[in-house]
């Protein structure tokens, strides 16, 4: 940032409503103060340089973004690459260097849980106390419950690899988001009369459980109904994992082109079929289910 601004301050993994208090927050705050309203997220998870362990990710750096700024408006997100000396860098100078200085904030707000600097040396108590000392305006945000349950990134994690896909919906506020480009497949799904498209899954992304998906397909300003099998295609002898959409009432050339995938309901674990009909009869049927779907919604 280059001028002032009202800075959100998280890895907002998801963006679900959990951090939705918080950005809105910020963006109430930032038209109240007449500064654009930022938020400040990193490009890996903290966890992975802080326990040594690889978290598996809800969204990419890009998507991230895009929720951010679709559901919440916010103006700008700032996204810090997050190493070995950012973690080890005391929370004074992190505050004062970096929130301060590079991204002249004049409002923080953050979670209740948020730390950062040095051993998780920094905390909201701290980080309010510097806001006073500094005349710099500052809001800590509770907690968000959903039946009776703190909502966290954590917790969708578990229901998207349960395959209840409705549930992390209602968690997230929004459609769960995959983005990818369309690469070249193997082509099979022509020979049965279903063209479906073929996204690589971005490796740090947690895979949903695998199985078939009623979805909604993104591209040049469309959104159409989509049947998305996740997972490795055990009928046509699949060895890694795919995520094939088929885009319902579409016929066209996607090849290279980026594909947005929005995800609402789980319609069946994925299964070895016997035969090629069986698996295109199959199909066929969860296209009616994802057609009824949107058509009631």
């Amino acid at each position: 940032m280059t001028r002032p601004c009202v800075l959100a301050l998280g890895f907002f993994d998801g963006v679900h409503i959990g951090h939705g208090g918080l950005l809105r927050r910020t963006r109430e705050t930032a038209d109240r103060l007449g500064v654009p309203a930022a938020a400040l997220t990193f490009d890996t998870h903290p966890d992975t340089l802080v326990s040594g362990h690889s978290v598996p990710l809800l969204n990419t750096p890009e998507d991230r973004a895009a929720l951010m700024r679709e559901y919440y408006g916010i103006d700008e997100v700032l996204t810090l690459h997050f190493d070995r000396e950012t973690m080890t860098q005391p929370w004074e100078r992190f505050a004062e260097e970096t929130l301060l200085g590079r991204y002249h904030a004049v409002h923080l707000v953050c979670g209740h849980d948020f730390r950062f600097g040095d051993r998780g040396a920094g905390n909201p108590e701290k980080l309010a106390a510097f806001c006073a000392q500094r005349g710099i305006g500052f809001d800590r945000i509770d907690v968000i419950e959903l039946d009776g349950a703190p909502v966290s990134s954590t917790r969708i994690r578990a229901l998207l690899e349960a395959g209840d896909m409705a549930e992390a919906v209602r968690c997230l506020g929004h459609p769960h988001v995959l983005t990818g480009p369309v690469v070249s497949g193997r082509r099979l799904g022509r020979t049965i009369g279903i063209p479906t498209a073929n996204l690589a899954l971005p490796p740090q992304l947690l895979c949903p459980r695998h199985g078939v998906y009623a979805a909604l397909a993104c591209f040049d300003g469309r959104r159409l109904p989509a049947v998305v099998n996740i997972g490795s295609r055990p009928t046509v002898g699949g060895t890694h994992v795919t995520v094939e959409p088929w885009i319902l009432d579409f016929d066209g050339d996607l090849y290279g082109r980026t594909l947005r995938l929005e995800f609402y309901t789980f319609l069946r674990p994925e299964r070895k079929f016997d035969s090629l009909d069986e698996l295109r009869a199959a199909i066929l049927h969860n296209a009616e289910q994802t057609r009824e779907f949107f058509r009631d919604r």
